[in-house]
């Protein structure tokens, strides 16, 4: 079984996720957090197989990270 894990990161500037992975090269990005991850699953296993790479049984791990900045 082979696990990715995708890291999602909000772009403040473009006010989008971005969906990044060095093994699978994904060029997406959305302004819902739950709409990229459905994106990045139903398109993984056709990245990886163009990439050949096993994506049988394979889990994708999703770590999300936003900063934000506080105001005093």
């Amino acid at each position: 079984m082979n696990e990715y894990t995708v890291l999602l990161t909000w772009d403040d500037e473009a006010r989008v996720w971005v969906a990044e992975n060095d093994e699978i090269p994904l060029a997406l990005e959305s302004g819902s957090l739950d709409v990229l991850m459905e994106q990045v699953r139903l398109t993984a296993p056709e990245i990886l197989e163009l990439n050949g790479k096993e994506h049988v049984n394979a889990y994708i791990n999703f770590a999300a990270k936003r900063r934000a900045k506080v105001y005093a």
